[in-house]
């Protein structure tokens, strides 16, 4: 895996972060051909498509499941208590002020 990185004068830019594969190449349209087409054509039997597709997906481990998932928990947590401590602060803001 290769990150981009800040573009010298002169040379083409990617965005900076970008990821790289060293190894692709664009080829270039054949002549008087149309261009290719951005999209994929749709596979002949989806449901064998997506099966194979699942078989790609790297599956975070138990322990790996566990902790993200607890330190997502711990964020929603921390938000809704600030959330809930500013709103509990303008009110009582409100009505000092507007009493």
């Amino acid at each position: 895996m290769v990150f981009s990185q800040p573009n010298k004068p002169g040379e083409p830019s990617a965005p900076e972060g970008t990821l790289l594969d060293p190894g692709a190449v664009a080829e270039a349209p054949a002549a008087g051909g149309p261009p290719p087409s951005p999209q994929a054509p749709p596979p002949a039997n989806p449901v064998e498509a997506t099966l194979a597709e699942l078989q790609r997906v790297v599956w975070p481990s138990r322990q790996q499941l566990i902790s993200e998932s607890l330190a997502v928990l711990l964020m929603v947590t921390l938000s809704a208590a600030a959330i809930a401590s500013l709103d509990r602060f303008f009110h009582w803001l409100s009505r000092a002020i507007f009493r």
